[in-house]
């Protein structure tokens, strides 16, 4: 049995798809096991760039075998869309290789709708959605309402249930949020009867997929997305995203237990960013946040939106550590900090006297709240063409041993640019290193 679980280890868009590419050279299968099509993951592949949203990474290796997990929240458009592209592209996605768990819940227009038009009432206290129906999808997966894949198999079943959503969604819209928004229940219907028919066959038992391969000893990784620090309850709350993607959230969001992990990989760029609304203690204003977005092309894959960009947060990185149980860390884009003559590394936090040594439990918190750093000496050199450890100049090595040090974490690879050549082993776990055998 290995298994590896990756997971964003910051605000999510830390190259998590770059490195499921890397890793599954050798595996059998990719999982993703929480999120929706609100995040993004671009994977680049001889120059070429995919941008993905809901498949697994690994459907650009002929030889894996991908799913998507319980936990996931899938719009049948969107996937469809995004399947006829990856087709285009020269992928092969057939139902052997790619399996949506039949306990997958489905994102629908309603919740769309609802999604956009919440976060317009909010208006000065917006959260930053990306208005793609996922947390009202997961809304009524908590309320026990919702439509599940399992339903594509027998659309008859679900016509009067999605025609009840319908009416409630737009009563909502109408009278609570005061939207003009409308969902035309035959519109959609006939849309989802021709989904349906087209995904049923992708449709499957995911966790006994997962459980068997397990036993038989093949190689999965569970791929996580967003980041760890915009978990629903351990995250930078309100100002998170609608699923848990903490480490843990894999077994659940899959369907084996936690004694199938062997290892879980924290991946973490070299400076921190940001999208949308939140608090965010280490942020670079003015022209040098502007010279690294410019730089590192921090713009989101999903929405085009610009990152913030900030220095590398160690208490926050502490954190992510601490509530996934990462055992090894993955650091991106170094590359980007070329040039910079110094290298801030976010030690602590201050709040007038008082020493603050974790994120806050609240927004409000964050008022007053100072950064503290440890000041590096930085590289002048173009490092984007350096494909071994030995070969980067000794300031990337101290600053990333400087790091190790801080974390208390090993870091086992890192990226100096986006393909998949670029990626460097440093001290790779042993599982890792079985992985890659």
């Amino acid at each position: 049995m290995s298994s590896i679980v990756i997971v964003g280890a910051q605000w999510g868009d830390e190259g998590k798809g770059k490195i499921v590419d890397v890793l599954t050279e050798r595996a059998d299968w990719v999982v993703r096991f929480q999120g929706g099509n609100n995040a993004g993951h671009t994977i680049v592949v001889d120059g070429v760039k995919t941008a993905l949203s809901l498949l697994p990474s690994g459907i650009l290796r002929p030889h894996v075998k991908c799913l998507l997990g319980a936990g996931v929240v899938m719009n049948p458009t969107v996937l469809l869309s995004e399947i006829d592209r990856v087709r285009a592209a020269g992928a092969e996605i057939n139902p052997g290789r790619l399996v949506i768990d039949r306990d997958a819940h489905l994102v629908l227009d309603y919740h769309i709708l609802v999604d956009k038009a919440r976060e317009l009432a909010r208006g000065a206290s917006k959260i930053g959605t990306t208005g793609r129906g996922i947390g009202p999808a997961y809304e009524d997966r908590s309320q026990r309402s919702g439509i599940r894949c399992a339903d594509l198999l027998t659309p008859h079943r679900m016509r009067e249930r999605v025609r009840a959503h319908v009416e409630e969604k737009n009563k909502l819209l109408k009278y609570v949020l005061e939207s003009k928004a409308h969902v035309d229940f035959d519109q959609l219907w006939t849309q989802l009867e021709r989904e349906a028919e087209i995904l049923a066959p992708f449709v499957g038992n995911g966790s006994r997929l997962i459980f068997d391969a397990l036993r038989r000893g093949e190689k999965v990784i569970f791929e996580g997305a967003q980041g760890v620090l915009l978990d629903q309850v351990h995250g930078t709350y309100p100002f998170v995203t609608s699923s848990s993607t903490i480490a843990g959230s894999a077994t659940i969001g899959v369907g084996v237990g936690p004694k199938m992990i062997d290892s879980v990989l924290g991946i973490a760029k070299a400076y921190c960013t940001r999208v949308g609304e939140g608090p965010f203690p280490t942020e670079m204003l003015g022209e040098l946040g502007d010279e690294v977005r410019q730089k590192g092309r921090e713009f989101g894959t999903v929405t085009g939106r610009a990152r913030r960009c900030g220095w590398f947060d160690v208490v926050a990185m502490k954190r992510a550590i601490r509530t996934s149980g990462i055992d090894s860390v993955i650091l991106t884009k170094l590359d980007v900090l070329s040039g910079l003559p110094t290298l801030k590394l976010c030690t602590g936090y201050t709040r007038g006297d008082e020493l603050v040594d974790d994120l806050p439990p609240s927004s409000e918190d964050y008022e007053g709240l100072e950064a503290t750093y440890l000041e590096v000496p930085g590289w002048s050199e173009d490092i984007s063409s350096v494909r071994t450890w030995d070969a980067l100049p000794k300031t990337v090595h101290a600053f990333v041993e400087t790091l190790t040090n801080l974390l208390e974490c090993p870091v086992s690879f890192i990226s100096v640019g986006p393909g998949r050549e670029a990626t460097i082993p440093v001290a790779p776990p042993q599982v890792v290193r079985e992985f890659l055998a």
